[in-house]
């Protein structure tokens, strides 16, 4: 009898064992959204949170608080939770759910730059005609890898206390603790939970702390708020005074990036403290991959709804992809930022036997002593590996008696995910002396090679092995990397900037702006590379500039909305280089169009004063949503009011956005749009318009007569097709004053005709 009972009991203990290690193993993160945040008090937030997951596990609340990661309830409420794909589904099914989406992995978007772009001064950045020293009032946040708060970029001399309304705190962990945080970086958080629930935590490189391990936080932040360095510069190369943007601005840390990315569920309780915390600005240089997904299932979208709601302006990075509609982070909300080159580059001199001089970039700091003979690597093949093959220095491709003492040619590819450092170690390896890398995609970042080497583009790269071809007896010699001031045209747009139109909501023009973010100088953690600074390309490089001039305006005006901080930043861009000529592409050095650059590029010294501005607020995006399908359902659901759909536009070209984007004009559309005085009282402006190729743009009125600040006056912008065109045409839409120019890019796209041609 007693032999059976344990029987039975270990059968029953089995069972239980195999039920759970079931769940388990099906069992993933997701993300439980359900709008707005009501009256609800938190603490009663967490118990409604507990309440619905024990539903889904057969009411067992231990099961419930076992599952629950992270309770959403600041800026908006909702929880995340590992759930089986069934109980997602159900919780999906409940009352009040916006939706349930799994926790998907983002991407970081990985000075003189300052100068470049019009602003002096060494901790001041004023801009003439202005005061910015209420910097020290504004707090920005940011969602990163978090920083190295010892920089001297983040010091705290001669900083006033921290501001009143500041309510976040400097959480304490490895490596880390309350003297950490300063009058500079008066807080940090981090967030591992989805991580480690995804991943495995154990292989943990970096400190479970705000401290920063891999150098991108401390990067991005000092580019918008770094202090002023005397002596800033990468190994000797760039060398003299740098600092952010905003220099006094007061920076608060929200570490969510691990090694491998950063995950939704992490992402999201980062914004619902920020909004909670007092944070006037979020820099956010990451995304999702391309195409992204609809607003309501993606977090940095979700985030920056709540947040803009409460008045906090989120800048976040277009993405690297390069490609037409690449372009990521859609929503209108936000600030979306594409990068460009500045007039500075890092190359190294190419000499060939026959002495002619190519220049390529590099930051490699080793030089040949002699010339040595240059091959292809193509011609250095080994064993298994076809000549074509080894001409891309694949691992243990080159045979090392044919590569010894000599300088390769390596290849590139455009869609390749090798390194080029990488190419540079196989070289190096098989006893190469120096690199000449063709890169197909011709992008123009600067690489720290260990080895004499260069990057060159197609063309170059073309003139180089005909040189090898037709030379018996072909020779070469690389120097180490050098700063190059004054390279033009610039800025040019990179090649890697994510590109629109946008694949979600084609009525809405990305990226917004574009800033520099090819080959930048900032601060860096010491735990990646035993170095304080370091040269890093991206877009997570570019959205940084724009956070530091978007501060500046928050300064001298701080009860702007983020949409009209937005509109000024838009409606002063350029779209012409430093020389006074159209912006161009690179690589292919094609004139540049609102789809690379959206308004143009920005222009700091005129964000002061824009004369109008295109204000939007939380009402504005509500009739969006419903523009674009959300009924009012589901809208209450992520507004948790009771906005209707009753204001709704016809489509989502009529929001109140700085550009103007029409992606099928069927003969013809009219759009209305208000702008607000925020420049002298009195003033007259006149309108200016530069028609897309092909439509015929008309705008009533033609003059608007303001009397007063504050303003605000109605027009409407008429399109018409004019004549038969393929794809999208851009023009401009210009309101000159005596005193401001405030330009909107128009882009359009006639529809098929009925007989399927272009009208």
């Amino acid at each position: 009898m007693a032999s059976i009972s344990w029987c039975s009991l270990f059968c029953l203990f089995l069972a239980v064992f195999v039920a759970e290690v079931g769940f388990c193993s099906s069992s993933k993160v997701y993300v439980v959204y359900m709008g707005s945040k009501s009256g609800d008090d938190p603490d009663d937030v967490l118990s409604q949170n507990h309440h619905m997951l024990a539903s889904v596990h057969g009411g067992s609340v231990e099961q419930a608080q076992a599952s629950h990661l992270y309770t959403y309830r600041h800026g908006f409420k909702g929880f995340a939770a590992k759930l089986t794909d069934e109980q997602a589904s159900q919780i999906a099914k409940m009352p009040g759910v916006v939706s349930v989406f799994p926790n998907s992995k983002r991407k970081l978007h990985t000075t003189h730059s300052w100068d470049f772009m019009g602003l002096v001064g060494e901790e001041t950045m004023e801009i003439p005609g202005h005061s910015t020293k209420n910097q020290v009032n504004v707090i920005i946040g940011f969602i990163d890898t978090g920083i190295w708060p010892e920089s001297p970029s983040f010091s705290d001399a001669d900083m006033p206390p921290v501001p009143a309304r500041w309510r976040g705190k400097c959480q304490l962990g490895e490596a880390f603790n309350a003297s950490s945080c300063n009058r500079k970086v008066i807080g940090a958080r981090y967030y591992k939970s989805g991580y480690e629930a995804e991943e495995d935590s154990s292989r943990i490189m970096s400190f479970r702390s705000p401290r920063d391990s891999s150098g991108h936080g401390s990067h991005t932040a000092s580019i918008a708020a770094g202090r002023y360095v005397t002596n800033m510069n990468y190994k000797g190369l760039a060398a003299g005074g740098a600092r952010g943007g905003a220099p006094m601005a007061r920076i608060a840390v929200y570490k969510t990036c691990w090694e491998s990315g950063c995950y939704d569920v992490d992402l999201l309780a980062a914004f619902d403290d920020a909004i909670r915390d007092g944070v006037h600005i979020l820099s956010v240089s990451l995304g999702p991959d391309a195409p992204q997904g609809d607003y309501f299932n993606d977090a940095i979208s979700i985030g920056s709804f709540h947040a803009a709601s409460r008045g906090v302006l989120v800048v976040a990075s277009a993405g690297n992809a390069g490609t037409r509609g690449s372009a990521t982070n859609l929503a209108p909300w936000m600030i979306t930022v594409g990068a460009s080159s500045m007039d500075r580059d890092f190359a190294s001199d190419i000499v060939l036997g026959n002495a002619t001089k190519f220049m390529g970039e590099s930051l490699s700091l080793f030089e040949m002593k002699a010339s040595a003979r240059i091959i292809s690597a193509s011609e250095a093949f080994a064993g298994y590996f076809t000549p074509y093959q080894s001409s891309y220095c694949l691992e243990s491709s080159l045979n090392g008696t044919k590569a010894r003492g000599k300088v390769l040619v390596c290849r590139h590819a455009e869609s390749s995910s090798e390194s080029k450092i990488a190419k540079s170690q196989v070289v190096k390896e098989a006893g190469g002396v120096g690199m000449v890398l063709i890169d197909e995609a011709d992008k123009d970042v600067a690489i720290p090679f260990p080895i004499p080497s260069a990057v060159v583009g197609r063309e170059m790269g073309r003139e180089i092995l005909s040189y090898i071809n037709n030379t018996r007896k072909p020779m070469s010699r690389i120097s180490r990397a050098k700063t190059v001031l004054g390279s033009q045209p610039a800025p040019r747009i990179a090649s890697f900037s994510s590109k629109g139109p946008n694949s979600l909501t084609p009525e809405i023009l990305k990226p917004d702006v574009a800033a520099p973010g090819l080959n930048i100088l900032a601060a860096w953690s010491p735990a990646a590379g035993k170095m304080q600074f370091n040269i890093l390309s991206g877009t997570s490089m570019s959205c940084p500039h724009i956070t530091g001039v978007a501060t500046l305006i928050k300064a001298v005006h701080p009860s702007w909305s983020p949409s009209a901080i937005k509109s000024a930043i838009m409606t002063t861009a350029t779209i012409l280089d430093k020389s006074g000529k159209p912006i161009r592409v690179d690589p292919e050095g094609r004139m540049a169009n609102a789809f690379d650059y959206g308004s143009g590029f920005v222009d700091p010294t005129r964000v002061l004063d824009p004369g109008l501005v295109y204000d939007a607020h939380p009402i504005d995006y509500k009739a969006f949503l419903c523009s674009i399908g959300y009924d009012e359902k589901s809208l209450h659901l992520v507004t948790r009011d009771n906005s209707t759909c009753n204001q709704t536009f016809t489509t989502a070209s009529s929001l109140n956005y700085p550009s103007i984007t029409v992606p099928n004009l069927k003969d013809s559309f009219s759009v209305t749009r208000t702008v607000t005085n925020v420049g002298k009282a009195r003033s007259v402006y006149k309108a200016v318009v530069s028609n897309p190729a092909g439509i015929n743009v008309t705008v009533v009125p033609k003059q608007l007569i303001f009397n007063s600040y504050g303003q605000k006056i109605k027009f409407t912008v008429n399109f018409k097709v004019a004549a038969p065109s393929k794809g999208y045409a851009f023009g401009f839409l210009t309101w000159r004053s005596t005193d401001a120019r405030v330009t909107s890019p128009l882009v359009v796209r006639a529809a098929p005709s009925p007989m399927g041609l272009m009208r």
